[in-house]
């Protein structure tokens, strides 16, 4: 049972640093070239909450997996927010390139369960 929460909370802090790292890189691009000082102080907050939370998240998530699922995640999140909020096309070989990370982090789970249940 222990093991089972401890996977949990891995897992949630994994989404954790997935969200401080989709907004900070956001708050990147709202920082005009580092000249807009709250994005400034948004992105390295962001980035140094997501660097954090992976590491906490490794306590119990293969660093390879928990690698993989962080920056896959963090690349489709970024993609939907820049296509939603910045206007951003995105062409249908990007989508298909999207795609490949899908799938590839789901093989990667597949392959040897980053997260199992105890």
């Amino acid at each position: 049972m222990t093991e089972c929460i401890l996977n949990m909370l891995s897992s949630l802090y994994l989404a954790i640093a997935i969200g401080a790292e989709v907004v900070a890189t956001n708050a990147l691009r709202l920082s005009a070239g580092f000249r807009y000082w709250p994005a400034v102080a948004a992105t390295a907050t962001g980035y140094l909450c997501a660097f954090y939370f992976l590491g906490l998240s490794l306590r119990h998530i293969p660093i390879g997996a928990a690698y993989a699922i962080w920056s896959g995640a963090g690349t489709v999140l970024t993609v939907i927010i820049g296509y939603a909020f910045f206007r951003d096309s995105v062409p249908l070989v990007s989508l298909c390139g999207i795609a490949l990370v899908v799938v590839g982090v789901v093989l990667i789970q597949v392959g040897r369960p980053a997260i199992t249940a105890a």
